[in-house]
Parts: C-alpha cells; structure tokens; sequence
C-alpha cells in the first residue's frame, strides 16, 4: 500500500513539530517547509497526497503558494491560520484552498478533516471509466477529468467533486448544509458560505467555456440545482 505523504508548511516551528506528531501518529509521512518558497522547491522535487499550510509567513504567504501550487496541480490544499477575518478566508478559498481552519485548532479536527479529503479522492479513482453525462457536460470519473462542449475544464478536487454531486442528481436541488456533508465529508459548521465561493468559481470556469449557458442554479431560500437549459 502507497504511504500517503503530507507537506506541513508554516513558519512556526511549534505548529509544525505539533502537526507533524498527530499526522505521523496517524500513520503518514509527513515532509515540512518553514517558508512558501522551500514549499515550492519541495514541491517541484517530490509529489505529495495532500499540503497543509499556514496563512501567514514571512515573504510568500500562503495565499501566493497556494496560488502558484494552482497554477500547475490539483492536489487538495488546507490552509491553517491565525486569521478569522471572512475576507481572509473568502479569498483562500477562491484561490483554490480545498479547506480552511482558524487556530487555535484541534490536531483532532485537523486529522479528521485530512482523512475526510483522501477518503473522498479515493472513492473518486475506485470509479474505474465511470462516465456521467449531462446535457453537454461530460465527467470522467476515472481520470477525475471534466469537459464542457467538448472542451476540458480544470477543476480543483472540491470543485470537482461538487460538480460531480449536483450533475449526478440534475434537477435535485441541494441545501448548503446537504452538500457540505456530502461535498466535505463531514459537518463545516458556520461555513455555508465556503458552499457559495466554489459554486461561484465553478460557474466562472464553465462560463469560459460556454458562456452562453449556465448549468448550476440558484434556487433562493434553498440551495443549488444542476440543470440544462435548451
């Protein structure tokens, strides 16, 4: 069985030496970087499952890394901070961060919600050539690759994986909280509004693409619905 291996960035070595104890507790290989630059050397040198990293360091911060880490791999980002600022965590979510958590945090929580991704992205390759068609958007489930009229569409893993929830049900609408369980794994108290950021970069990037059709629908006072409108 494949180890699975986590990159710890922060600039605090406390946080990491924490991190790093709970997460190799757990049984995984963990790797570290004290800056956003040595993250991106490690980066570019090793492949990782999943990266972990704070908000705020010295130099490139986290909002910068996770915007280069975007600019060339999908792989599922959480972002730690000391800030609980709604713009702070708005802005990392739309640059691609797939979760968000304010300290003082739980390493307990921190735990659950890695695990909550992995199982997430293992059921995805455990689709062996699974096709899911919608009107013309076409979701491969095996190579976790989207197209839309034909044309690929790069979708981080939550994106992805939110817009395989609501295609796979067209026309079912979904509240919030139904796709944050569903979506995230597990319960994100308060954060309903993490739902509509990636709702709204979902829609941008399929709007690239086709911008004279929108498939994902708001339905006020309940949630959202996938649907093709001729």
């Amino acid at each position: 069985m494949k180890e699975i291996s986590l990159l710890v960035v922060d600039d605090e070595v406390k946080i990491r030496d924490l991190v790093r104890a709970y997460l190799e507790k757990e049984g995984f290989a963990v790797d570290e970087a004290g800056s956003g630059l040595e993250a991106l050397e490690k980066i570019n040198g090793a492949e990782f499952d999943l990266i972990i990293m704070d908000l705020m360091m010295p130099g490139m911060d986290g909002l910068e890394l996770c915007r280069e880490i975007r600019k060339k791999s999908d792989v599922p980002v959480i972002m730690l901070t000391a800030r609980g600022d709604e713009i702070d965590r708005v802005l990392g979510l739309e640059l691609g961060a797939d979760d968000y958590i304010v300290k003082p945090f739980s390493p307990r929580e921190l735990v659950a919600r890695i695990k909550a991704v992995l199982r997430r992205l293992k059921k995805g390759e455990e689709r062996d050539g699974k096709l899911l068609s919608a009107g013309d958007v076409l979701i491969n489930e095996d190579k976790r690759e989207v197209s839309v009229g034909g044309e690929a569409v790069a979708l981080t893993p939550r994106e992805y994986d939110l817009l395989v929830c609501l295609a796979g049900r067209p026309g079912r609408v979904f509240t919030r909280e139904q796709l944050l369980r569903q979506v995230w794994g597990y319960d994100f108290f308060g954060e309903a509004r993490t739902v509509d950021t990636h709702i709204t970069r979902l829609r941008e990037k399929m709007a690239r693409v086709r911008g004279d059709r929108q498939y994902i629908h708001t339905v006020w006072g309940m949630g959202y619905k996938f649907e093709v409108k001729s």
